[in-house]
Order: structure tokens, then C-alpha cells, then sequence
């Protein structure tokens, strides 16, 4: 079994050899660990009826993994390590650990790994909802906080949701993008990453309500089509999108996996130029297609931003300074303050639309 680990932006193979090495992070066969070194740590972070002090000094040794969606997904990888960076600012240590695939349950044996581990804290973006509650749940039971973002969990199977925006403003903003390419009519695809995955969910259904406001009475959404956020699965969807529909205006894909592969798949298709093409992404991956003229327009928040929310919220459970009850403070170093709202929800900030008039201004 070979385990990948980073510390900063490298990547060292560390071979395992020691039967008890390997007893230990058997379930990492399936994926990755990158970053600190430090594998084990107290396990004692506050439970969630515990009281919160805002002033407690952050835990001795701290140490928190990052669990994402799969351990390739560009994205979620820069999220990580803006989390990373936080922890570490804080004087402890984290890593980042997950499956090579975004299936509902490949998440379970890396949680139940680290709460062997006994970390004091998990971050993790569920691909299902359901399917990591159990194993989250046994977490919080052994003191371990539990953060979720980009994609939640139960409410009751963490403690807090950092959140990268409001999602109606999330599907609003496509829509309005969307709207403003087609001048308001035509028949339009969705193209979202898994069928369970909270997130994709949840924004499609605020695009949904959005469509029924009078000024997009025009505008047809003829399929969600699931690429299961792998490249060459989204690749071949939006392939099978324009075969299926050869009248389609549109495509908006809500995750930076799909759009990054629809773009790629319409870049060198007759369909360029013809089908618009927007929805979330981030400025690297969406660059050459701004520039090539594929995509006119996207969307994200900053994605190192959201970590080192998720990282702040995380050290600042594990040390007791917060539950993730509502109305509770969370200060988040150089983000500043964030109070915490209904179920434990804290909110990034609203997106940024990139096109080809600020996207050099972005570098990530």
C-alpha cells in the first residue's frame, strides 16, 4: 500500500511497510493522505451541548483532517489547503485524506480511520448526506467536532456548516447568467456532479423555483444530467446532451468538475459558439476557455477562503470557543467575524462572476 502525504503544495509516496502502519490506515488504500505528519491525536473536542467561551486558548496540539468529495477533485483540493494553512497559522497540525472516487458510502472507512486516530477534529464534504451520518455521529460521541463544507451532512451528524454561500444567491446567480447568454429563451441542461450530493441538490432547486419567476417564463430546462464529478464522465454527459437534444441553447453546470469538462468537450465541437455553456468554476480551469471564447461567464466564491473558514470554525469547536449554536460569534482570523445562524450554518460570502474583464485579476 503506498500513502501520498503532503506538507505545503508538495507530494511525498511514502511506503508502509509495518503490519501495524497498516493496520492502522488500512482504508487509506482506496485514496490519499496529504499534510502534516501528525496522524493521532486527542479526540477531545467539545460535545454539542457543551457550553461555548469565546476566549479559551486554542487546544495544545491540535490536530484536524480534511475529508473531500475524492481526493483529485482540483477544487476541493485548494479548499483543503487553504484549511491546512489556517490550522497550521493556529499552531496545530492537519491533512488531508479521502477515496479516489465521489461514490454515496466512500467516505465511511476514512471517517471511521480518524476517529481511530482520535482527531479533534474532522472537515469533511459529504457525498451523501446520509450515508457519512452514522460514522460522523460516532465522532461527536468520542468528543471528535465535526465540520462540514462545500456539501453537508445531516444537520444532526455535525456541528457546523460553513457554507461558501447563501444557495438561493448560488442558483440565482446561474440563472441570471444563464438568462443574460440565451437573451432570456431556450431550452437549457443541467449538468451536476452526483445525484445525492447536498449541494448540486439543493442550488438545483432554488434554480427550479427561480424559473418560475414571469421573467424566465422562456427558459426550458429539459434534463439534469450527473457526471458524478469525474472529468471524462462529465466529458461523455455533455456529449450525450447535445446528441439528445440538438436543440438545446445552453448548458449550466453547478460543479467546477463538469464545467471544466463540458468546456472542454465544446471547445473543439461544432457546437461552440452555438450552445452557451456557464454555471461554477474556478479562474485557472476556466481561463483558456474564456480566452478561446467557448465560455463568456461563471461563478465561484474563493475557494482558499472557504478552508481557512472551515479550518477556523474547526480549531474553534475543538478548543471550545464555539458549539455551532445560533447566534454564537466565530472569529476567523484575517476573515474576521461570522456569526453562526440557523443549524449551524455559517456563510462565506455572496459569489463572484468571472469573465473576460476581471478573470486575470484571480489565481486560483
Amino acid at each position: 500500500m503506498t500513502i501520498h502525504s503532503r506538507r505545503g503544495r508538495g507530494r511525498t509516496a511514502l511506503a508502509v511497510t509495518s503490519a501495524g502502519l497498516v493496520a492502522a490506515l488500512i482504508t487509506g488504500c482506496g485514496g490519499t493522505t496529504k499534510g502534516s505528519d501528525a496522524a493521532e491525536g486527542s479526540g477531545s473536542g467539545p460535545q454539542r451541548d457543551a457550553s461555548a467561551n469565546p476566549d479559551a486558548p486554542i487546544k495544545e496540539d491540535l490536530t484536524i483532517a480534511f475529508l473531500p468529495k475524492e481526493i483529485d477533485n482540483p477544487y476541493e483540493n485548494i479548499v483543503d489547503e487553504g484549511g491546512i494553512a489556517a490550522v497550521e497559522e493556529l499552531g496545530g497540525s492537519a491533512k488531508e485524506v479521502g477515496p479516489s472516487d465521489a461514490s454515496a458510502s466512500s467516505q465511511v472507512s476514512y471517517i471511521n480511520t480518524l476517529v481511530q486516530q482520535k482527531q479533534d477534529a474532522i472537515v469533511i464534504a459529504a457525498n451523501d448526506p446520509n450515508a457519512v451520518a452514522p460514522a460522523l455521529k460516532d465522532a461527536m460521541e468520542q468528543g471528535i467536532s465535526v465540520v462540514t463544507y462545500d456539501s453537508d451532512a445531516a444537520p444532526d451528524a455535525r456541528q457546523v456548516f460553513v457554507n461558501q454561500a447563501d444557495s438561493e444567491s448560488i442558483a440565482r446567480t446561474q440563472i441570471e447568467m444563464l438568462s443574460e447568454q440565451v437573451d432570456g429563451a431556450g431550452k437549457f441542461a443541467i449538468l451536476s456532479a452526483t445525484p445525492n450530493a447536498t449541494n448540486q441538490n439543493t442550488w438545483i432547486e432554488f434554480m427550479k423555483a427561480e424559473l418560475d419567476k414571469p421573467e424566465y417564463a422562456d427558459l426550458e430546462l429539459v434534463t439534469v444530467a450527473y457526471g458524478n464529478d469525474d472529468d471524462q464522465t462529465s466529458f461523455q454527459e455533455t456529449q450525450a446532451l447535445l446528441q439528445t437534444y440538438p436543440d438545446l441553447e445552453a448548458i449550466v453546470s453547478p460543479t467546477t468538475v463538469g464545467l471544466a469538462a463540458a468546456a472542454r468537450y465544446l471547445s473543439s465541437s461544432p457546437a461552440k459558439g452555438e450552445v452557451e455553456l456557464t454555471g461554477l468554476g474556478t479562474p485557472n480551469q476556466m481561463r483558456q476557455y474564456i480566452e478561446d471564447g467557448t465560455v463568456d461567464q461563471f461563478a465561484l466564491w474563493d475557494p482558499t477562503q472557504l478552508g481557512r473558514l472551515a479550518g477556523h470554525a474547526a480549531a474553534a469547536l475543538a478548543s471550545g470557543r464555539i458549539t455551532g449554536a445560533e447566534g454564537e460569534v466565530l472569529k476567523a482570523g484575517d476573515l474576521g467575524e461570522r456569526e453562526i445562524g440557523e443549524d449551524g450554518e455559517i456563510i462565506l460570502g455572496p459569489p463572484t462572476v468571472f469573465n473576460a474583464d476581471n478573470i486575470d485579476d484571480y489565481d486560483f
